[in-house]
């Protein structure tokens, strides 16, 4: 006979735990499931620039068709979401015009380096938001600064002593390096409060801006797109972007900038086997040491960051 009081319930505190748990959960598949994505984007983009299409024709109508489809899902679904404060419209626009000039500068290095290689420095990437962090009340400690020198030596090896990498590609690289961790960690302090959908449409629409600026000042460069670029043009769009950015900003609010930092190595390893594969992308021997450093010193940077001292810069 079963009693009332042999009836076992969760406590509030095991109720918290569990959601605590689910939320995490939750914030590594949408962060994972973000950078499979992300991937894809690289070689897909360099495949199409090298075929002739100019890389600022391809971003921007990569970003105006993925605004289009953000918009007109909330406008349909949620248009209260729409709405912002002078405030959140401010702080959107200051994000995303760092996130404008980071995917700029990005695909403007495809027309200089292969996808592989461009891959493996930009991954790299969390040991720069590690120190862009270190304002949030993160420290820096000795095995920090080693494992920014294993990376350092890596990228010497992979774009230096073995590489044929055209210095203003990898100039440009290093600058979508700042600007996207700039863009990282401002969305961590300042939009975490905000819905992910508004997050992705307000960033994404000046994005679209900022690129629509650039693709202008290059006398906007049109040629009709093939069959072929237009389909890269909407899985670039509708993967790529859309989905992708809604991932990214679901995984933030859940497990914060710092963690998502730290699956960039999935991101490289898709675009790297992608870009063997489709593109016929090879590196060389010394290359391939010099990449292997540099994904060691990123994965050696999981124990690093830690949610736990992320903290809000003051309002």
């Amino acid at each position: 006979m079963i009693t009332s009081s042999s009836l076992t319930t969760d406590t509030p505190a095991e109720t918290t735990q569990a959601r605590h748990k689910t939320t995490l959960l939750l914030g590594w598949v949408f962060g994972i499931a973000s950078s499979l994505a992300g991937g894809m984007v690289t070689p897909l983009a360099r495949g199409v620039i090298v075929g002739g299409m100019a890389p600022s024709t391809l971003l921007f109508l990569r970003l105006l068709l993925a605004t289009a489809l953000l918009g007109g899902t909330l406008a349909l679904i949620a248009p209260r979401r729409l709405k912002l404060t002078r405030r959140g419209l401010g702080v959107m626009a200051v994000v995303g015009i760092l996130a404008g000039f980071e995917i700029s500068t990005f695909f403007w290095s495809l027309a200089y380096v292969d996808a592989s290689t461009s891959s493996i420095i930009k991954s790299v990437q969390p040991l720069v938001v590690l120190l862009l962090l270190t304002f949030g009340g993160e420290r820096i400690t000795g095995r920090h600064l080693s494992r920014l020198l294993l990376s350092m030596v890596g990228i010497y090896l992979l774009v230096g002593l073995g590489g044929k990498i055209d210095p203003f590609g990898a100039f440009l690289i290093g600058l979508s390096l700042i600007f996207y961790g700039l863009q990282l960690v401002q969305i961590q302090w300042w939009l975490k409060e905000y819905d992910t959908w508004t997050t992705a449409f307000y960033l994404t629409a000046f994005m679209t801006v900022i690129v629509g600026g650039w693709w202008t000042t290059q006398g906007a460069p049109w040629v009709a797109p093939t069959l072929g670029e237009w389909t890269v043009i909407l899985v670039l769009a509708v993967v790529g972007t859309y989905f992708a950015r809604l991932a990214l900003f679901a995984a933030i609010a859940r497990i914060g900038s710092g963690q998502i930092a730290l699956l960039w190595p999935v991101q490289t390893l898709t675009a790297i086997v992608l870009a063997v594969i489709f593109l016929q992308e090879r590196l060389t021997p010394i290359q391939w040491l010099g990449g292997a450093l540099v994904l060691a010193g990123t994965f050696l940077a999981l124990p690093g960051i830690r949610l736990r001292r992320l903290r809000r810069l003051p309002q």
